[in-house]
């Protein structure tokens, strides 16, 4: 059970478009939590030991990071390429590029991804005016990118299973989440619908799940995370002080803190949008898998920007 009493907002910066909470454990008990603010331009992270949350502004905005396994930064999705990106004491620096499709519609960018149980990457892209149904899902194994399924107006919320068996994938537009069953070879399956948003629920966004297999989705327009069981059934539901509620995601040392971003775009008048918050869902959540990155070094020195 959720306890509401445990929600605060630690950062009230206002993001335009806070997206893509990561939980990155560092030496010990420490840890911090990466964000984006995708409009704004902006990396971030919160330090919960220090209660300090650090900006960096980007040349081109970042819609998410994944870790590398090999320890060497992260692969982070821009605005319109894959990069591998390295977060130095001066801030973060592009090092070289990643394979990106090179069929994307104009118009379109990249917008959520995750990493599943086998170090695979799932992403997806949507049109930036979110009119067109030019988004797609795709698959990045190495530097391997494939496209797996099309159709999509804003391609939303990866989310893996505890047991690496089903995929969640939105359509924040179209007030669906669909589920997948997801082959150890990364092959997907029996696209179906799994969870519909009513007209007063708002729009389904990021999402993460449990280590009981609950999926927590953030509701766009809702003003509220809730907690849906694996039959897609509702659980639970929080309330929060800002109506544009875009993504989720665990951290903290035992990972029983659920880390919740926010927008600030069009919502003047909320005084707390676009913050970052955290609460005790009285749930653990999943680590965060690393990107298994298996490339050639070699080949990938003559691509180093410096």
């Amino acid at each position: 059970m959720v306890d509401a009493s445990t929600l605060e907002c630690v950062w009230a910066g206002r993001a335009r478009l806070g997206e893509g909470p990561l939980w990155c454990p560092e030496r010990g008990d420490a840890g911090r939590l990466l964000f984006v603010d995708i409009l704004g331009a902006r990396l971030l992270a919160f330090d919960p030991a220090r209660g300090e949350t650090r900006v960096w502004p980007l040349d081109e905005a970042c819609c998410w990071l994944a870790p590398r396994d090999d320890g060497d930064g992260f692969i982070a999705g821009l605005r319109s390429r894959l990069v591998h990106l390295r977060l130095e004491a001066g801030g973060p620096r592009i090092v070289a590029d990643w394979p990106t499709p090179d069929d994307e519609p104009a118009g379109n960018r990249f917008n959520d991804a995750k990493v599943d149980r086998e170090g695979r990457l799932w992403l997806g892209s949507m049109d930036d005016a979110a009119e067109r149904s030019s988004g797609a899902l795709y698959r990045l194994e190495g530097r391997t990118l494939r496209r797996l399924d099309a159709g999509y107006r804003v391609a939303n919320g990866p989310a893996i299973s505890p047991d690496g068996r089903t995929l969640y994938h939105s359509d924040t537009p179209r007030r669906v989440i669909h589920a997948f069953d997801l082959a150890p070879d990364g092959s997907l399956a029996k696209k179906r619908e799994h969870i519909r948003f009513g007209e007063t629920q708002g729009f389904p966004d990021g999402m993460a799940c449990d280590a009981d297999g609950g999926l927590w989705v953030a509701h766009w327009e809702g003003g509220r995370v809730s907690r849906f069981a694996p039959d897609g059934r509702l659980d639970e539901t929080l309330p929060l002080p800002a109506s544009r509620v875009t993504s989720c995601a665990f951290g903290g040392p035992d990972l029983d803190t659920l880390y919740i971003t926010t927008a600030a775009e069009a919502r003047d008048a909320e005084g707390l949008a676009g913050g970052l918050f955290r609460v005790r869902p009285g749930v653990r959540g999943l680590a965060p898998t690393p990107f298994r990155v298996e490339a050639d070094r070699e080949s990938e020195a003559w691509r180093e920007s410096g």
